[in-house]
C-alpha cells in the first residue's frame, strides 16, 4: 500500500523509519492522522495564548475579572476536539485492531519463533524441522544454555537457538512467542511497526508479515536496568529460500561430530 502525498510528506517530516510489514501502512496512517491532530491544538492554541497575552495585559485591564473567560467557544472547541478523538479510536484504531486479532495466522502457515528476553539480551529458539519446540527447565539454564533447552528431549534435538539474532523470511506470517526470564521489557522492530511489552509470568503471541528484504536493529524500548542502554539485538529478513538455508546450516551445525 502506498501512502498518499500528504501522508507521506507527513511520514518525512517525522522521519519515520522505512514501512517493511504488511500492516505498517495502516499503523503509519494512524501516526498521521494523532500528528494532523496534535498540529493543530498546537497551532490554535498557540494563537489563543497570543491572543490573551496581549488581549489581557495588564495596561488593557489593571483589575483582575473573578469571572473569567465567558462565551461558549471554549465549549464548542473542547467538544470538537473530543469527537476528533472519538473518531480515530472508533473508525481507526479499534477497527485497525480488531483486524489484525482477527487475522491471527495459524501455525501451520507461519515462521513460529520463540523470543525469551532478559537482562541484557534477545534470546531466540527456532522449533527445528519437525515444528515442535524442545522441551525447557530452569534446571538446564547455563551461561552456554539460557533458554534452558533438554536437548535430550527428541523434539529439541532440532531445535536452533541464537543470541540477539533473529532470521525470518519476507512474505510468510511470522509469530514470536515473547516472554521475559526477569523484568519487563519492550520487544520493538521498528520496521516491522511492532513493539510489544515482554511482561514476567506471561506469553505474548506478536505477528506480522514481512514484506521487503534488509537487516535492522531489535531495541528494548522499555528501561530495564543499568545495562539497558546495551540490550540489542539485530534481525535479518532474508527471501524464503535463503532463510531455509540458513536455517538447514544451524541445524546441520548441531549434528554431533
Amino acid at each position: 500500500m502506498t501512502p498518499d502525498p500528504i501522508t507521506k510528506l507527513m511520514l518525512d517530516i517525522l522521519r519515520m523509519p522505512p514501512a517493511a510489514s504488511a500492516h505498517a501502512a495502516d499503523v503509519d496512517q494512524l501516526m498521521v492522522l494523532v500528528h494532523w491532530l496534535m498540529a493543530i491544538l498546537f497551532t490554535g492554541w498557540s494563537i489563543f495564548f497570543v491572543y490573551v497575552l496581549v488581549r489581557f495585559r495588564r495596561g488593557a485591564h489593571p483589575v483582575a475579572d473573578p469571572r473569567g473567560v465567558r462565551g461558549r467557544w471554549s465549549t464548542f472547541v473542547e467538544g470538537g476536539v473530543l469527537v476528533a478523538e472519538v473518531i480515530l479510536l472508533a473508525f481507526f484504531s479499534i477497527p485497525a485492531w480488531s483486524s489484525r486479532v482477527d487475522a491471527f495466522p495459524s501455525a501451520q502457515q507461519s515462521t513460529v519463533v520463540r523470543v525469551v528476553a532478559e537482562q541484557f539480551a534477545w534470546n531466540v529458539h527456532y522449533p527445528g524441522a519437525d515444528g515442535a519446540f524442545g522441551r525447557t527447565d530452569v534446571t538446564f539454564l547455563s551461561a552456554t544454555n539460557p533458554l534452558g533447552l533438554d536437548r535430550s528431549d527428541p523434539a529439541a534435538r532440532d531445535d536452533v537457538t541464537t543470541i540477539n539474532r533473529l532470521n525470518l523470511p519476507m512474505g510468510r506470517p511470522v509469530i514470536v512467542y515473547l516472554s521475559t526470564k526477569d523484568m519487563v521489557h519492550s520487544f520493538t522492530l521498528p520496521q516491522m511497526r511492532v513493539k510489544q511489552d515482554a511482561v514476567p509470568g506471561t506469553v505474548q503471541p506478536v505477528w506480522f508479515t514481512p514484506t521487503r528484504t534488509g537487516e535492522w536493529e531489535i531495541a528494548c524500548s522499555q528501561l530495564c536496568g543499568l545495562g539497558h542502554y546495551r540490550m540489542r539485538g539485530f534481525y535479518s529478513v532474508q527471501t524464503r529460500e535463503d532463510f531455509a538455508s540458513w536455517l538447514a546450516a544451524e541445524t546441520a551445525a548441531l549434528a554431533p561430530r
